[in-house]
Parts: C-alpha cells; sequence; structure tokens
C-alpha cells in the first residue's frame, strides 16, 4: 500500500478540484460573457395511462414526482428515483394467520406466510400472488405509513398465480396507486424495476434488466404459466407478488419466483406479463374467478401403459374416454371409447374407456399431457371455437369443436 504526506493529499485535492472545475467549464461552454442559468430540477411527467382494463374502470392515481437538482445524480440514478417515489407508497406488505394445530390436536391460529403486492384502484383493490395468501385465514395489508388493514379476498387464480385483494381505507384517505403497462412491447436487456418486501424489509428497490421473454415455468400447481418475464432484478422470499417496473414506473409483470439452489436470489427471477395480469384481475374483479373454455369430455394422459395395453399408436396425448350425449364435443364429431377397463390400484383406481380418439393438438399447440392442455385452453373462453387434431385409428383427423365452460 503506498502512503502519502500531508502535503501531498493537499496538493492531490487541490489538482482534484482543478480538474474538475475544467470539466465544468468545458462542459457548459456557451457565448463569452453571458451568464449561465442554473440548472433546472428534473420533473417527470405525469403519466395518465387509460385506466381500464377489459371492460372494467379502475380508480387510479399516478402523481407526477420532481427530482432533486440534477447535477447531484446521474441520468440513471435520477430514473431510479423518479421511478420510486412514484411507486414505493403503492406497494403494500402481505402478511398471513393460518391454523395449526397444538400437542391437544386442537386448532390454534399462527404465523403464516408474507408478501408484497400493488394497490391498484384507489378503492382499495390490491392484486397480488395466490401463493402469497395460500391456506390463510386472516389477511393484513399494510401501507407505506404502517397503518395495517384486513384484507378480504376478491377472487384467486391459481393457474397464473394471480390474487387480488381489497381492504377499505379510511374516509379521506386517497391511496397511491400503480398503473398498468403493457407488456407485449418489452424487450431483452430493456431496464426494469423492482418493489418489495423481501426479507420484511418493506419497499426495498431493486434494478436490473429483462434477461429473457416468454418463457413457459411449471408451477407449485403444476401448470405453466406462458411468456414469462425471465429478469436478473434482485427478487428475494418477500419481494412475491410485487411489481416489475418500467422506467416510467409502469408495472409490466408481478414478480411471481426465482431460480435458486440457495433460497435467496442468484439472478434468475420471474414474473408474470402484466396483459396476463390485466386479463386476469379484470374477471376476478367482475365474478370473482376466471371463466374458461374446456372441452367437455372425459380425458385421460395417456402413459406407455395405457398405450401398450390398447396397442395405440401414440403414448402422448389426451385420450377420450367418454364424450357426453349431445354436448359441444359429440356435436363436434368428437369420439369416446366403448371398451371398459379397470386403470390403477387399490383406492386411487378408476374405469376408463379404451377406444376413443386421442387429441394431440389443440389450438396448433400440441398435447402431450394434461398440463399441456390446461395451458393450451387458459385464454379460451366458454363459447369459443378452436381446431384439434386427433389421432383416430391411424389417421389424424382435424376437427373444430365450440368450448363448454369449466367446471371447477
Amino acid at each position: 500500500m503506498r502512503l502519502y504526506s500531508r502535503n501531498q493529499v493537499a496538493g492531490i485535492v487541490v489538482a482534484a478540484v482543478v480538474v474538475t472545475a475544467t470539466g465544468v467549464l468545458l462542459l457548459d461552454r456557451g457565448v463569452p460573457g453571458e451568464a449561465k442559468a442554473a440548472p433546472s430540477p428534473v420533473v417527470a411527467e405525469e403519466i395518465r395511462e387509460p385506466a381500464e382494463i377489459s371492460g372494467i374502470s379502475l380508480m387510479t392515481n399516478v402523481p407526477s414526482v420532481a427530482v432533486a437538482d440534477a447535477a447531484a445524480y446521474t441520468q440513471d440514478e435520477a430514473q431510479n428515483i423518479t421511478v420510486y417515489e412514484r411507486a414505493n407508497e403503492a406497494v403494500v406488505n402481505i402478511t398471513t394467520e393460518t391454523v395449526g394445530i397444538n400437542w391437544f390436536l386442537e386448532p390454534v391460529p399462527q404465523e403464516g406466510g408474507s408478501g408484497s403486492g400493488s394497490i391498484i384502484d384507489t378503492r382499495g383493490y390490491v392484486v397480488t400472488n395466490s401463493h402469497v395468501i395460500a391456506d390463510a385465514v386472516k389477511i393484513f395489508v399494510s401501507l407505506s405509513d404502517g397503518t395495517q388493514f384486513e384484507g378480504k379476498v376478491v377472487g384467486v387464480d391459481r393457474e397464473n398465480d394471480i390474487a387480488v385483494l381489497k381492504f377499505t381505507p379510511p374516509a379521506g384517505v386517497t391511496l397511491k396507486t400503480i398503473s398498468f403497462g403493457n407488456s407485449s412491447g418489452l424487450k431483452v436487456g430493456q431496464k426494469v424495476l423492482a418493489i418489495g418486501n423481501p426479507f420484511g424489509l418493506e419497499r426495498t428497490l431493486t434494478t436490473g434488466i429483462v434477461s429473457a421473454l416468454g418463457r413457459p415455468i411449471k408451477t407449485q400447481a403444476n401448470t405453466v404459466i406462458k411468456d414469462m418475464i425471465q429478469t436478473d432484478t434482485a427478487i428475494n422470499p418477500g419481494n412475491s407478488g410485487g411489481p416489475l417496473l418500467d422506467t416510467q414506473g409502469r408495472m409490466i409483470g408481478i414478480n411471481t419466483m426465482i431460480y435458486s439452489t440457495s433460497g435467496s436470489s442468484a439472478g434468475i427471477g420471474f414474473a408474470v406479463p402484466v396483459n396476463t395480469a390485466k386479463r386476469v384481475v379484470s374477471e376476478l374483479i367482475q365474478f370473482g374467478a376466471v371463466r374458461r373454455g374446456s372441452i367437455d369430455a372425459e380425458l385421460v394422459q395417456l402413459s406407455p401403459a395405457i398405450a401398450n395395453y390398447a396397442r395405440l399408436a401414440t403414448d402422448k396425448g389426451l385420450l377420450v374416454s367418454r364424450v357426453g350425449a349431445g354436448s359441444n364435443a359429440e356435436k363436434a364429431g368428437l369420439r369416446g371409447g366403448s371398451d371398459a377397463v379397470r386403470y390403477g390400484s387399490g383406492r386411487s383406481s378408476s374405469v376408463i374407456y379404451l377406444g376413443g380418439d386421442v387429441i394431440t393438438s389443440i389450438a396448433g399447440q400440441r398435447i402431450e399431457s394434461l398440463t399441456d392442455y390446461y395451458s393450451a385452453l387458459e385464454a379460451k373462453k366458454p363459447g369459443e371455437q378452436i381446431e384439434i387434431t386427433v389421432l383416430r385409428g391411424k389417421q389424424q383427423v382435424s376437427l373444430k369443436i365450440t368450448l363448454a365452460e369449466r367446471t371447477r
């Protein structure tokens, strides 16, 4: 390590001041003798996006935020500050209470999980992940000023890991909200920001980029969420349900999960795209659930054992076991089986019917399992007509079928 005397240090400081001053003069050179105006503060333009999603209007409140003297910050820092000051008060901390069993086999309340959420409407609507409130008997929503309210579940969509909550703010209190952006125009490399409550540390800001787009990710509920946003923004336990924002402070995703061997951020996080969230949130607020289309027939996922026993040409796809009389599936020409066999063992066994069609494609998407089936129909509505491909014997047959409403 090199040491410097006091005089040398003083000389270095003076030199640094001179260099800095020279740099300022060079950057600010203008007409000789003309007075220089002081740099004006950077003020973010107020964003007023149409607050309407799929037929419902949201009451939003997205204020403009003035950033301190621009000379004190880099452009990137000023941008981070603007987004944080615009959005952080609209991010809430969500905690839950669940029921456990004590030594006497009696039900007792116990602390549940925690996560984040975004206020999307001044009436108290909050969007978060469904896994944040899983098994909760009570839900508490904490605001930026420390006030806490009990939240009620408006609706849950486990297929996309989205839930909508609602709490009632006191009279005269105007809640800050986060506006929805658009995830369809995202680019890999685009800067994004996340605000959440990792490890209970409220309203923490982290930054990163969009690392990849269109990732299909399988959830704990054994469903596949399509078109997930991959980001290297630090996302940790407690960030779930919080917003992923663009540089204008608009929500472009809901932070949902991470890939990690340690349980902490490893630079691989995933967010549900906001265009999916907008569609789901609209239906949850209107109906309390998402209405999805379904093929009204009994379907069985093929396995090598079933394929070998039935002497099928494939062991991938969905076997049509039975088709209801008068159903949309029957009207479309879908054929069920006629040979009853018992499949499985013990209490898990069931009767299935062999000899029917095998569904191999739905709306152009290859179908190999029930997971593929639910993924293909995730955004389809009852009454919508789709084209499916079935294997009938050794022939491929195309059918057009009108979807029925999926029963829950």
